[in-house]
């Protein structure tokens, strides 16, 4: 079963420094038909404007995963790290039993364009941690790249959960295909072109939840960039 949360249809949240797209309950944005999906918990997708951000502010027991598509974005955080994201580039913090940080578009002149992902994680408490790492994006195109595990594996982050977060590059024609292992679930987030997905067609800013499909059968119609995160 595919079930498709199409990009219109997202919350949107715009300020003069911030335009945001929510597909799932965030801050002031409730609806209890998309309070996330298995371990997923947030999805947004943010512009932010030459010298905006989010100033300083806490968090606990999540795991944040950030991804930048266009421009870059300074972290700080209060366990000392401080270091720009590009794309490229995904950075993972958990939260732990607390934390806080900042997050600013250091550019004058340019916005930036990036993605905020929350998961559940597996137990409450435990010390907060860090990773960023780059990634050669050529290793995803036409495949799937895996960015972040449970076990880190293929130097891939670190994540507190039984989930997988995954990035591919298509061009247009380009095809992949993924099986689905017993009592996995599937979140494909489409960031940039248009593919479809055993026939369903999704474009930019859509998502699309997954279940009971033994594989999914990807086709790009335009050169296009998706997030795939596979879920207990």
């Amino acid at each position: 079963m595919i079930t498709i949360r199409k990009s219109e249809d997202r919350r949107h949240t715009k300020f003069d420094w911030l335009d945001s797209r929510h597909t799932f309950s965030f801050a002031d944005y409730y609806d209890p038909r998309f309070m996330g999906f298995r371990h997923l918990r947030v999805f947004n997708e943010d512009v932010v404007q030459p010298g905006g951000g989010f100033p300083t502010h806490p968090h606990r027991d999540m795991e944040i995963i950030t991804y930048v598509l266009e421009g870059a974005l300074e972290h700080k955080d209060s366990m000392g790290n401080g270091s720009v994201i590009r794309w490229g580039e995904v950075q993972r913090m958990s939260a732990g039993n607390g934390i806080t940080h900042s997050e600013y578009n250091p550019s004058r002149s340019e916005p930036v364009h990036l993605l905020q992902i929350w998961i559940l994680p597996e137990r409450a408490g435990g010390p907060p941690g860090y990773e960023q790492r780059a990634f050669s994006l050529e290793e995803a195109r036409g495949k799937l790249l895996l960015v972040a595990a449970r076990d880190g594996r293929a130097a891939a982050l670190t994540i507190q959960q039984d989930a997988e977060v995954s990035i591919a590059l298509l061009e247009q024609g380009g095809k992949l295909t993924h099986q689905l292992r017993p009592g996995r679930h599937i979140w494909l987030q489409l960031v940039r072109g248009g593919i479809s997905v055993n026939g369903a067609a999704l474009k930019a800013g859509d998502g699309a939840a997954i279940s009971d499909e033994p594989a999914l059968k990807i086709e790009a119609n335009s050169n296009a960039e998706l997030l795939m995160f596979d879920l207990a």
